[in-house]
């Protein structure tokens, strides 16, 4: 393997693990720590929320960590980034998430679950800072929710 392909390997393999540490926080309890994968301007959206900047973006996630009732599991896969440049590279991933919100106020493990909540896709641009690579702007889109009473 030439240098030019190792460096790009690495690069796609740096960002890939930006996805894959996304998944650990919000799912073992540091959700508010998913700020710091994020450029200082970083923007998270779904339909109907954006959040832009790390403050508001630790803000989210922090009320989401708050959330102890709740059982989840972000399942990334299919993970391709794509180098655009140096310093800049876009990123898609099949996202699949399990939850369970417990009505006793505590996560239940193992939780019950029937479907995925949703199915989805997560549409990341990245950059490569002074610190490394960073998401600059996450975007989730659905293409299946759970239907109700399909699960809880």
């Amino acid at each position: 393997m030439d240098n030019e392909a190792l460096s790009r390997l690495l690069h796609e393999r740096a960002c890939e693990r930006l996805v894959i540490d996304y998944t650990h926080l919000v799912d073992f309890g540091e959700a508010a720590r998913i700020a710091d994968l994020f450029t200082e301007s970083g923007v998270w959206e779904a339909e109907g929320i954006r959040m832009e900047g790390r403050d508001a973006i630790r803000a989210g996630f922090g009320a989401r960590q708050g959330v102890t009732r709740r059982t989840s599991r972000h399942v990334c896969t299919n993970v391709a980034i794509t180098l655009t440049g140096p310093d800049e590279a876009t990123g898609i991933s099949y996202l699949l998430n399990y939850r369970h919100d417990s009505t006793t106020g505590t996560a239940e493990r193992p939780a019950p679950v029937g479907h995925p909540k949703f199915v989805g896709e997560y549409h990341d641009r990245f950059v490569r800072t002074a610190d490394g690579w960073r998401i600059a702007h996450r975007r989730c889109t659905l293409a299946f929710v759970r239907a109700r009473g399909a699960g809880a």
